[in-house]
């Protein structure tokens, strides 16, 4: 049990008993104010049940005697039909005032906040974050998989993230326990919903709707930082990718500018606009990101050689293929992904 306590208070569990929002606290105390009602009906219930058990229980030396039978009592009809309505009537408008608060208008942030609008796009199986603007100035900064969004600190001014869902294939759910609840990105149609963190660090989530073989590999990591540090991760990511100037260098981009990666990938570089590929992750400042595949693995170049190789050996499934390279071409490839940080 102590053991389970410890591990709600790190910014790395799942729990929603552990809130880091004003959403995530909301919906904690719906779920135990909840379970508190419900609580109490088990244990009225089971309590007359076994009252009743008790009560007309068979007793030595009167096998044959019947307990009194009570038929069409008023009383009770009206009592076992009111009660539930009443319960049925307090958790609507619990529900109600709940998806009130978490459900705000993203054109009407409150007085004084400094809004981050993203649009989050649901592909199978890996997130597509675009920066639309932030505090008022736009940003059109795309990345993957890794969500950075500014801590609102007790005082100032809130920092409310303002998510357009949107899916590019399958039905997605996105839902990081400890900052929200759990909203659909369906094919066809844009839903919002809203982020407001109170603490730093990394929180984790998980795609909440099954999307084919690899769902459950589907993870969300959201980071949360300081305002300063926000600022200062938005400067990087709206950075070109470095452009080599060695030989080497200049040669490793060649080789992966020569294969089919540049279908699939867009690598923003002012010298180079043939890598622009939209079916698959932004990878203009991979080497920034701590894990590859959606979060199943740590961003290492051994890993990324591994997935280059063979991204099913590590996400059975994934729509990316392996390549068959020899080991200059796979030497060059991962040695100018390594470059783009």
């Amino acid at each position: 049990m102590l053991a389970l306590l410890a591990a709600a208070s790190q910014p790395e569990n799942l729990s929603i008993l552990s809130p880091a929002s004003p959403s995530a606290e909301s919906i904690k105390g719906l779920l135990i104010l909840v379970c508190a009602i419900t609580g109490g009906i088990l244990v009225l219930v089971e309590g007359i049940l076994i009252y009743a058990l008790v009560r007309s229980r068979r007793r030595a030396g009167r096998d044959d005697a019947e307990p009194p039978q009570v038929y069409g009592s008023k009383p009770i009809e009206i009592a076992w039909t009111v009660a539930p309505g009443i319960v049925v009537f307090v958790l609507v408008l619990l529900v109600g005032r709940v998806l009130w608060e978490v459900r705000p208008d993203a054109d009407k942030p409150p007085p004084g906040a400094k809004p981050l609008y993203v649009t989050v796009v649901g592909h199978q199986w890996w997130w597509e974050y675009r920066y639309d603007s932030y505090d008022g100035r736009e940003l059109g900064i795309t990345t993957a998989n890794e969500l950075h969004i500014p801590v609102s600190e007790p005082g100032k001014p809130p920092r409310p993230v303002y998510l357009n869902l949107q899916s590019a294939d399958v039905c997605h759910s996105f839902w990081v326990p400890r900052l929200g609840g759990k909203t659909d990105l369906l094919p066809g149609r844009a839903n919002t919903m809203w982020l407001q963190a109170d603490q730093t660090g990394l929180f984790l989530g998980q795609c909440a709707e099954y999307c084919g073989t690899q769902h459950a590999n589907m993870l969300l990591r959201v980071v949360v930082e300081s305002p300063e540090e926000f600022e200062r991760y938005l400067a990087e990511e709206a950075k070109p990718a470095i452009d080599p100037t060695e030989k080497t260098a200049l040669a490793d981009k060649n080789t992966f500018r020569s294969l089919s990666c540049v279908n699939c990938h867009t690598i923003r570089d002012k010298q180079d606009t043939r890598v622009n590929g939209t079916f698959g992750p932004d990878l203009t400042h991979l080497m920034a990101r701590k894990t590859i595949a959606s979060g199943m693995v740590e961003n290492t170049p051994e890993n990324l050689r591994k997935w280059v190789l063979s991204p099913n050996s590590i996400k059975p499934g994934c729509l990316m293929s392996g390549f068959e390279l020899n080991e200059r071409e796979m030497n060059s490839v991962i040695g100018y992904l390594k470059s783009l940080k």
